[in-house]
């Protein structure tokens, strides 16, 4: 079998999770997928998988080789696509992944989009709130919210988020609002655990760090409903900004406690394919780019 043909039957497996998912993909059978792996890895000497009877699983080998071969077959597909007289026009398959809500309110435009662009493309959206990992999902690119560790992914900033304490103006009329952290006890306050995974709330005063601790009178573990208790006038909440962006713009809640806000966290586009990255996604992360970098909410 071919070096290509083993590459693209590599990452298949990887894509899919197991040998026969892939053969099933790929319409061949499962000894020929078994067989495309094994030669690379005695080709090259190295375990790429480590197989049980359950799951398969990237080596740390494995993990960078499938990078590679990703790169490697995005650029045989580029170059096929040019010579043929396509035009370069981005074609294919993109895995996106974001959380769920900056999924909903951002990411989704940006790949309808995308979609409109180039019509012989197609997207998978993950909206999760966890942290996937790009490399044993088969993801293409993440945007991601928060300091990112050291790693072999690009990161690309476009903005950033704070968290933001806020009510709604009725609530506030009603109860007053705090002019210190210590004055939230005599409040009403939703949890968006979320956001807030401890009851042990962090703020920036002056210049100086304080922590309250508060006794949520509702917790969630999602965050719309969290927002859409505060609107109801019930309690405060803290979010992210960009998720109360739209109420704070029309008024439908205020911000609280706006001097005393933690320092913000900044916005990222992650992928992994480097300065070599498909043509597809190229086109998507320009345009994911351009449009956060352009949104007033993440400044």
């Amino acid at each position: 079998m071919d070096k290509l043909s083993a590459m693209a039957i590599f990452v298949a497996v990887v894509d899919e999770g197991g040998f026969a998912a892939a053969a099933r993909k790929l319409k061949i059978s499962p000894p020929v997928v078994t067989r495309a792996v094994t030669e690379l890895e005695e080709g090259m000497g190295v375990r790429l998988l480590l197989r049980t009877t359950r799951v398969v699983r990237l080596t740390e080998t494995g993990a960078r080789y499938a990078a590679d071969c990703r790169r490697i077959l995005a650029d045989v597909v580029e170059t096929e696509t040019s010579a043929a007289g396509a035009h370069g026009a981005p074609r294919g398959r993109l895995v996106i992944t974001a959380s769920v809500m900056f999924g909903a309110m951002y990411v989704t435009p940006i790949v309808t989009e995308y979609l409109r662009r180039y019509p012989e493309t197609d997207v998978e959206c993950r909206f999760l709130d966890r942290v996937v990992n790009m490399m044993d999902e088969g993801v293409d690119a993440a945007i991601r919210i928060g300091v990112l560790p050291d790693s072999s992914y690009q990161a690309v900033g476009v903005g950033q988020v704070r968290q933001v304490l806020c009510a709604s103006p009725q609530y506030l009329a009603a109860r007053g609002t705090p002019s210190t952290p210590q004055e939230l006890s005599g409040h009403d306050l939703i949890a968006a655990t979320a956001v807030t995974a401890t009851n042990d709330w962090r703020f920036e005063c002056g210049g100086k760090t304080q922590t309250v601790k508060v006794h949520p009178r509702m917790s969630s573990t999602n965050n719309d409903a969290a927002l859409r208790a505060a609107l109801s006038g019930f309690g405060m909440t803290r979010v992210l900004s960009y998720m109360a962006a739209p109420y704070l713009a029309d008024g439908r809640l205020v911000a609280v406690l706006s001097h005393c806000e933690p320092a913000p966290v900044p916005v990222s586009v992650v992928h992994h394919e480097g300065r070599h990255s498909s043509r597809k996604l190229r086109a998507f992360l320009d345009l994911a780019i351009a449009t956060l970098r352009g949104d007033a909410a993440l400044r």
